[in-house]
């Protein structure tokens, strides 16, 4: 076992972070899902429920490598102090499936999730877009605020809404010292929002889908529960809605399944992610475009294999 450790390279959230900054993750994703990788064939997670939370088990094969997340869901941490979600990452040679690295899988987590939103809202937002409205002042609420401003250099400010003000405030501290400018507003800044980012554990509606122009984007990513929701069912039958595949979106993605069960929108009306960043399926800017993910194993392997190219580990 010894021979084993000796060749497997450790790469802490330091190290991944330096290794794969956001824009090289984005652009990571959307050559992935142009290369003619198809995420509707991609191996299933598991979410098992323990005591204090859920298990999740992540694997992933593509691109010449595998991989397997172990990660948990822990609501009760952030009171602790400690990360809600946390994990470890196992990368493997996808010839040999020799284990070639482990990987911090909570910093790997915090770069994915963000760099999913926007490797599909660069091809849906405006190409000027100036305001983005986060709900959600935790780590993916912050990186989030990073992705945006990768994708969209044009954007001016960014205000942040939580239900704690001095988290709140503490949020748009850390995202000012990315070098942008962040304040704390409410659910009523949405109405001049050029892009909209959910990342909460709400189970009900943020906002009045009433305050949503036309030309917004919207990202949510807080949950992957078919009984919980960020969005208004309204919104979700008055957008485009893309969704990482077909069979995800049935199964965990409560915003949609919710909206389909009071016939705001039909599942055969979604469209794949893949299609969007492929250019197959057109955007269509005449209404909101909605981006909803819960997560596939797929785009931590995409990174987590970022991070050994020869390139990532000269910086």
């Amino acid at each position: 076992m010894a021979g084993i450790f000796e060749r497997v390279e450790l790469i802490d959230g330091d190290q991944l972070a330096e290794r794969v900054p956001m824009l090289d993750a984005i652009r990571g994703l959307q050559e992935l899902l142009r290369s003619g990788f198809d995420p509707a064939d991609a191996l299933p997670r598991q979410l098992l429920d323990v005591a204090h939370g859920q298990l999740l088990l992540m694997p992933a094969a593509a691109g010449g490598w595998a991989g397997q997340k172990f990660a948990t869901v822990a609501p009760g941490n952030p009171a602790r102090g400690l990360e809600r979600i946390q994990g470890i990452y196992i990368l493997l040679d996808g010839e040999t499936l020799a284990p070639t690295a482990i990987l911090d899988g909570t910093e790997l987590t915090s770069i994915r999730t963000p760099a999913v939103s926007a490797a599909v809202l660069d091809l849906l937002a405006e190409p000027d877009a100036t305001e983005l409205v986060v709900f959600g002042t935790g780590p993916q609420g912050i990186r989030h605020a990073e992705a945006m401003a990768a994708i969209r250099p044009s954007l001016a400010r960014v205000t942040l809404v939580g239900r704690d003000p001095a988290k709140a405030e503490h949020a748009a501290a850390a995202v000012r010292a990315m070098g942008l400018d962040a304040r704390v507003g409410s659910p009523d800044d949405v109405r001049r929002a050029d892009i909209v980012v959910a990342a909460t554990t709400a189970r009900e509606p943020l906002f009045d889908e009433r305050l949503v122009g036309d030309h917004v984007v919207i990202a949510a990513v807080g949950s992957h529960e078919p009984g919980a929701r960020e969005l208004p069912g309204g919104l979700i039958g008055r957008s485009q809605v893309v969704v990482e595949t077909d069979a995800v979106a049935r199964a965990e993605a409560g915003d949609v399944i919710m909206a389909v069960g009071e016939g705001r929108i039909a599942f055969e009306q979604l469209a794949p992610m893949r299609d969007i960043v492929a250019g197959t399926v057109p955007v269509d800017r005449s209404r909101p475009r909605v981006v909803k993910t819960c997560g596939m194993g797929w785009q931590d392997l995409c990174v987590a294999a970022l991070a050994v190219a020869p390139s990532a580990r000269e910086r």
